[in-house]
């Protein structure tokens, strides 16, 4: 479902997000300023301080990686989307054929929705106090 566009944008993402990215300006910046400082000799300045075209090139690619982020978060976005709505339909599906074994099973759908509403009690607690969520024992059930 990818456009090549996509892919462009995904790979050049992935590319930057990494320390070999990072090393790599590292030592281009470096290099560029030892060259415009003229530590070569003063024929290889190209770009005098206060570096004017490294300034330039910088913005540029800042412009344009940012662009390609985004356009990667969009797609992300739009996958995790995707996810929400088959989790919510998987969640939708178990809590109706649970519905229909318990009535089969003759159940009381009231004293089990009790139940579950007590022990998500007891969970949020637990977790809101940093303690430890016991599993539910399947006795008390």
């Amino acid at each position: 479902m990818r456009t090549s566009q996509d892919r462009f944008a995904d790979a050049i993402t992935a590319l930057a997000g990494t320390m070999g990215f990072v090393y790599v300006h590292a030592v281009w910046f470096v290099v560029w300023i030892a060259l415009n400082l003229g530590l070569f000799g003063r024929s290889a300045v190209f770009d005098p301080y206060p570096f004017g075209l490294l300034t330039t090139i910088v913005s540029l690619e800042a412009i344009f990686l940012s662009t390609f982020v985004m356009v990667s978060q969009n797609r992300q976005a739009a996958r995790e989307n995707v996810r929400a709505d088959l989790d919510f339909e998987t969640n939708l599906r178990a809590e109706i054929w649970a519905v229909h074994t318990g009535k089969a099973l003759g159940l009381n759908p009231e004293e089990i929705e009790r139940h579950v509403q007590e022990t998500i009690q007891q969970t949020r607690r637990a977790m809101d106090l940093g303690t430890e969520v016991q599993p539910v024992d399947p006795e008390t059930l």
